[in-house]
């Protein structure tokens, strides 16, 4: 057995992917400290599979049916899992050594079941520190038996394919959060942030309603004293009905959350949210405006 091997940690890694062959080699070499790292796929056609094969990691592919559960919680479900700490990182995230440390030093614990990862964005060939989008906090470290995605319920087939997309992990325990930031390379060019975003606002549009109800078993809890994400669902909820949303978000980012002081690519950044908001708001109005309709008639908007 190698040195690296005997050096790996008993963590589990969840990849979820779909013709990721551009992203996913430097992703799994930042989690190469995990003794199990499961790819899950999607049919890619890029060589993702291969890629994924040739660093050791498992690749389990994930047909869907159309219904819940999807690719993410399904994984965490039916995948025999070696470890019980599962740390979930997408192809376009990269776990840094600083973090790598703060992972190793968490999964020994026994007093908490789950950790919030910071991600740090890389827009315009540059970090994005404010905007709002720092710290940008999301539950991907738990014990996998304790922690399943939110379901939101929306005929969203076409909307968002098979994978979760803004849902948040439901943890049935106590968490706490690691300091060090994952890096994200989620946006390498502006036309990229617009591709993902008009699919986002597509089931941001469909998802609304959803979002606005009082929070159940299956569904984060929208709470101003809350954890940061509960705090963004509660903000959503409030202005849900503002009128000017997208030049009130554009101010949130840009003013109150200082968008600002990370200067042109700041700027940027925090104009293109408020046209995605704007789209949101369109999408969300033609939808009543077409009752009955399926959700794949907007899918093309």
């Amino acid at each position: 057995m190698s040195e690296q091997a005997d050096a790996r940690v008993p963590l589990s890694v969840l990849v979820p992917v779909k013709n990721e062959a551009a992203n996913l080699r430097d992703c799994l070499a930042s989690v190469s400290f995990a003794e199990e790292i499961v790819v899950v796929d999607s049919a890619s056609t890029d060589g993702t599979q291969a890629i994924a094969e040739a660093t050791g990691a498992r690749v389990v592919q994930f047909v869907w049916n159309g219904n819940f559960p999807r690719k993410k919680n399904w994984a965490l479900e039916n995948i025999p899992w070696q470890n019980e700490w599962v740390l979930i990182v997408d192809a376009d995230e990269r776990v840094t050594p600083e973090l790598e440390r703060e992972v190793k030093e968490a999964i020994r614990r026994t007093d908490v079941d789950g950790f919030y990862l910071n991600r740090r964005f890389w827009f315009l060939s540059g970090w994005i520190n404010h905007c709002g989008y720092f710290p940008s906090w999301n539950l991907r470290l738990f014990r996998h038996r304790l922690g399943r995605y939110e379901q939101i319920e929306i005929d969203d087939n076409l909307v968002s394919g098979d994978n979760e997309v803004h849902e948040h992990v439901l943890l049935n325990g106590g968490a706490e959060y690691l300091t060090a930031p994952m890096e994200h390379y989620a946006f390498p060019d502006i036309a990229t942030f617009v591709e993902k975003h008009n699919r986002y606002s597509t089931w941001e549009a469909a998802a609304s309603g959803k979002l606005h109800e009082r929070a159940g078993e299956k569904t984060l809890r929208a709470s101003p004293l809350g954890t940061a994400v509960e705090r963004k669902r509660w903000l959503k909820k409030l202005t849900a009905r503002a009128p000017f949303r997208p030049s009130l978000r554009f101010l949130y980012h840009y003013v109150w959350k200082q968008g600002f002081r990370d200067g042109y690519r700041g700027w940027v950044f925090c104009r293109l949210l408020a046209w995605y908001e704007r789209t949101i708001l369109l999408k969300e109005r033609e939808m009543k405006k077409r009752p009955g309709t399926g959700q794949r008639d907007f899918v093309k908007l």
